[in-house]
């Protein structure tokens, strides 16, 4: 079992990598967002402390939290971002070495991702094999974020001066994908990388 973390800047392009990985090699990949939404469900000792923390208004008529409400009441208070950090992210971590512990009895398994912008800030280059960094030229990016999910540019600003460096990223992984080109161009990168394990079609 092989454990690789992917991460890089917004519009890089991370998700149709993953999937195309998905479709070819016998992996398990998570999202570290999709998996930060299941740590906080009703019932989950994760859930219990953000409501706690936050306050009983940011659960909603359903009885989960509201990820709107939620993130008004950190938005402007970088103290409680960390507090809730702080119970999250452990909360993620902990549930991925489960999944990774089950995964590694699985015979049909060889590739382990686990995908989230925050991998390298949030320790996980000492936990993963190899650690990832999907590269875009940032004029890629915008163009991508504006006709994809029809960003502003002050919106993507904010985004980028959020996220590490170029040369953050690339001083903390161990492989670069260039995925400011076609797609074809990527995938034989991906295909270079990984030619030691099983290919389906």
């Amino acid at each position: 079992m092989h454990f690789i973390g992917i991460t890089g800047g917004v519009g890089a392009g991370k998700t149709e990598i993953l999937q195309y990985i998905r479709q070819h090699y016998k992996c398990e990949i998570y999202l570290a967002d999709e998996v930060a939404h299941q740590v906080k469900r009703a019932g989950t000792a994760c859930f219990a402390r953000l409501v706690e923390l936050l306050g009983e208004e940011i659960v909603s008529a359903d009885g989960e939290i509201d990820k709107a409400v939620m993130a008004d009441r950190i938005f402007s208070d970088a103290g409680l971002l960390e507090k809730v950090n702080a119970i999250v992210h452990p909360a993620v971590k902990e549930y991925l070495l489960e999944k990774l512990a089950l995964a590694k009895e699985n015979p049909k398994l060889e590739l382990f991702f686990v995908e989230a912008a925050l991998l390298i800030e949030t320790g996980y280059g000492q936990l993963v094999d190899e650690m990832w960094y999907i590269y875009a030229d940032e004029e890629v990016r915008r163009m991508r974020l504006k006709e994809a999910r029809g960003y502003q540019n002050d919106k993507i600003d904010r985004i980028m001066e959020s996220q590490l460096s170029e040369e953050e990223f690339r001083k903390s992984s161990d492989f670069i994908i260039d995925n400011s080109g076609t797609l074809a161009d990527t995938y034989r990168q991906i295909n270079k990388k990984l030619e030691a394990f099983t290919w389906q079609e």
